[in-house]
Parts: C-alpha cells; structure tokens; sequence
C-alpha cells in the first residue's frame, strides 16, 4: 500500500491532499503543529473509514532537530514513501530568528524541505515511483539574495515568502541532479492565491489584505485539482507548475550552477550548527 507524507497538511492544499491520498486508499502521515487541527484530521479519516490509514505527527519543522526527529519516524513507520509533500510555511511581518539561528522562513519554508528531500530520499527510491511535491516559487519569486539569505538587511515581510520559494526552486534542480539513477520527480508548484487559513503573524496592513484573500482566493480543492494530474503522471524528472500549467524549468531561476551553490551554502550552515 502507497505511503504520502504530508507536511503543512492539517490545513489549506495540504489538508485537502491528504484527504484526497486517504480516499485513494495511501498511508497519510500529516506533519503540524497544531494539535486540534491534527485531531480534527484523524477524527475526520475515522468517520470516513479511513482511520487505521490516518497518522498525525506534531512537530516544528522550523528546527533542524525536529526534522530528524520526524525523518527517523518515517524511515521507521512506513518501508517506502511514495509522495512527499513539503508544504509547511509561517509567515512573520517582522523577522524572527529560529534557536538555531536561522531566519524563520528560511528554516522552514526553505531548510526544512532540503532536510526532508535528502533525508528521505532512501525511502524514496524504495518506492515504484515516487514523487516530491514542493511549494516553491514556480520561477517566478527570485532573485535570491545571495549575499543576505538569512535576510538581515531590509526585511521584506510578505516577500520572505516568495524568497524561500526561489531557494525551493533551487533545491529541485540540485536534488534531481544529485539523484539522477533514482525513481524520484521532483515537481515544483506556485498554486496562486489559495482561500486557506494563511498561517502567520501580520502588521495591520498585510493582515487587513490577507483577510480579503482569505475570501477571494481559490478553494483548497481546485488548487488540487490543478496539481494532482502533474502528481500522477509527472512530465519530467523536474516539473514546474503555475497554476495547473506547467512552465519551462531552463531559465535563469532554475540554473544549476545557482542551485549547486545554494546546496554548498546548506551543507556549511548545517555543518557548522552545533549538535
């Protein structure tokens, strides 16, 4: 039986694909935070029927340790994982740095899906034909601030967001190349705005306008409709997606001489972090 490893899938596009993985008969195993959405997940899949395949794991991406701490628990629960989904964020309109040291964003949205990609990619390749997921920029929210990733300099806020969805496009190009005899594609999607709950801690502002997207955007089910075909049947080792539409992965945002750089970077921050 197929094995999807959800992260971020307690709400929004996560949820619904976790609902969707459970319905066609997977292993769920989501990965939050929130101990009442997680609950709500498994009482949900009970009363679908679905309860014995459901599994809620609580912890905090956002810290290096916590990643190998879940890593373990798969590699030890499940004998393959089919599909990873990396889908967790938090935005913060100020900056805050993680006890490790690091950008929040940059930990989760970014850190977190390096660590779970590679860290996984054993259970990955015992898989018939797996597949990542990985909410990344799409090509679309460069350029990467390579001389400030840890963004100490004019914090951008919102647009912490879409810089970490530049370093994700970068991880699928390096993660493909590095793993090239492997079953494993790798796909990339910008879903566009979402009707989800926007996880985060916002100024006045940018809560007044996420508040509108929370109502304009799209619903959680047609961003998977978009995407799940691209899941099924990936068109190429790496994919990228907009939308539903796929876009072409040979432009400057998914160049691999940029995307072996960045995995240098992470390699030295991981290896100078104190155990």
């Amino acid at each position: 039986m197929s094995t999807a490893v959800i992260t971020g899938g307690t709400d929004g596009i996560g949820r619904a694909l976790a609902d969707s993985y459970l319905q066609r008969g997977h292993h769920v195993l989501v990965v939050g935070t929130s101990p009442e959405k997680g609950s709500a997940f498994l009482a949900a899949a009970a009363r679908s029927g679905a309860g014995d395949r459901a599994r809620f794991l609580r912890a905090d991406l956002s810290l290096v340790a916590e990643n190998r701490r879940t890593i373990d628990l798969i590699t030890e629960t499940y004998p393959a994982v089919d599909v990873l989904v990396l889908g967790a964020r938090y935005h913060r309109s100020t900056r805050v740095e993680t006890p490790d040291g690091f950008e929040s964003n940059f930990a989760l949205y970014y850190l977190s899906r390096f660590l779970l990609s590679h860290g996984l990619v054993g259970h990955l390749r015992r898989a018939e034909r797996a597949t990542v997921l990985n909410f990344g920029g799409a090509g679309l929210t460069g350029p990467v601030r390579w001389d400030d990733l840890q963004l100490r300099r004019n914090y951008p806020g919102t647009g912490a967001l879409g810089h970490g969805g530049a370093l994700c496009d970068l991880l699928g190009v390096h993660f493909t190349r590095s793993y090239p005899d492997a079953p494993v594609s790798y796909v990339l999607n910008h879903p566009g705005v979402v009707a989800t709950s926007f996880a985060g801690e916002y100024d006045r502002a940018t809560a007044a306008h996420v508040d509108r997207l929370r109502t304009s955007g799209k619903p959680a089910s047609q961003a998977v409709a978009q995407i799940l075909p691209f899941l099924d049947a990936p068109p190429a080792r790496l994919t990228a997606v907009l939308e539903g539409r796929q876009v072409p992965t040979d432009t400057r945002a998914f160049d691999p001489g940029d995307a072996a750089r960045l995995h240098a970077i992470t390699e030295k921050l991981l290896a100078d972090l104190p155990r």
